[in-house]
C-alpha cells in the first residue's frame, strides 16, 4: 500500500464511523486530504478502533514524519551543561520526552487542524495517545489541575514520552501567582521525567500564545525554573528548550547566552 492508498484508506475508515459523515466529498488534492485526515483525527472521540486501522494510521503517520526530518538531539549543541535550545517542529524531535502543553481535560485539542501545539502533538502521535489520556482522566475523576503534569507513551512521535502540562490562562491580569503556576509547570515535568527515568526533555514555550502568558517572562520564569532544578539534580536531566517562533528563538538564545 502506497502512502497515498493509506492516506485514502484512514478517511475512508472515519467517515465509516458516523452517519453524520455520509455526504462528505474526499477532495481529489493530496493536501486536501491530509487537511480532511487531520480534521477527523481532531474530532474523534476517545475509544477504540480495530488493529488494522492502527497497523496502517501508524505506517502512515511514522513516514509522514521522516519525510518531514528527524532531529536527534546528539545532533545539537549545548549553550551551557545540560541545556539546549532549538528551533524547529516538536513532533519531529528524537528525544526522551517532550512536554505538550495541555488544557485541563488533558485529551487534546478537538478544534480540526488548530495550530495549537496539543494539536500537532496528538495528530502526529495517533489516536492511541487520545485514548491513554481519556483513561488516565476517567481513573483521576477530574480536571487536571494547572501546573500540574502527566506523563503517556508518545506512539507515532520519534520521542519516547509524551509530559503533558497544564499552564496559566491570563484572561486579564497577570499576577503573581500566574507566574507561580506557570514555575510550577516545569518542576513537575522535569520531576515527572526523573521519577520516569527520563535523561532528556524538551519543553515547548507552555502557555504564551492562546493562553496569553507574556513571551519574555514566560522564557524567564522557564529558564530560571529549568537552571534551579539542574543545580540541584546535577547531571541527571538534559533539557531542550524548544522554540517555533523567531521571536521565542531570539529571546531564549539572549537569556542562554
Amino acid at each position: 500500500m502506497t502512502r497515498s492508498d493509506r492516506l485514502l484508506w484512514l478517511i475512508k475508515a472515519l467517515l465509516s464511523e458516523s452517519e453524520e459523515y455520509s455526504e462528505v466529498v474526499i477532495p481529489e488534492k493530496e493536501s486536501d486530504r491530509k487537511r480532511l485526515l487531520r480534521a477527523l483525527m481532531n474530532i474523534r472521540a476517545p475509544k477504540d478502533i480495530g488493529d488494522e486501522f492502527l497497523r496502517i494510521q501508524d505506517e502512515y503517520l511514522q513516514e509522514e514524519i521522516r519525510r518531514k526530518g528527524i532531529t536527534d538531539i546528539s545532533e545539537l549543541t549545548a549553550l551551557s551543561q545540560g541545556i539546549y535550545l532549538w528551533q524547529g517542529d516538536i513532533t519531529t524531535l528524537r528525544c526522551e520526552a517532550i512536554v505538550n502543553a495541555a488544557n485541563s481535560g488533558m485529551t487534546g485539542c478537538y478544534a480540526p487542524c488548530h495550530g495549537c501545539i496539543d494539536n500537532a502533538i496528538h495528530t502526529y502521535a495517533g489516536i492511541q495517545l487520545r485514548i491513554e489520556c481519556d483513561k488516565l482522566m476517567k481513573a483521576q475523576g477530574r480536571p487536571e489541575g494547572t501546573g500540574l503534569a502527566k506523563i503517556t507513551k508518545a506512539y507515532n512521535l520519534p520521542c519516547d514520552y509524551v509530559i503533558h502540562t497544564v499552564g496559566p490562562i491570563i484572561f486579564d491580569k497577570l499576577t503573581k501567582k500566574h507566574e507561580e503556576l506557570l514555575a510550577g509547570c516545569y518542576r513537575s515535568c522535569l520531576e515527572l521525567a526523573l521519577k520516569n527515568r527520563v535523561k532528556s526533555i524538551a519543553f515547548c514555550c507552555i502557555s504564551t500564545g492562546e493562553f496569553r502568558f507574556p513571551n519574555e517572562l514566560a522564557a524567564m520564569i522557564a529558564v530560571e525554573t529549568v537552571k534551579q532544578f539542574l543545580t540541584e539534580h546535577n547531571g541527571e536531566i538534559e533539557v531542550i528548550f524548544n522554540v517555533y517562533k523567531d521571536v521565542d528563538y531570539e529571546i531564549y538564545r539572549k537569556l542562554l547566552r
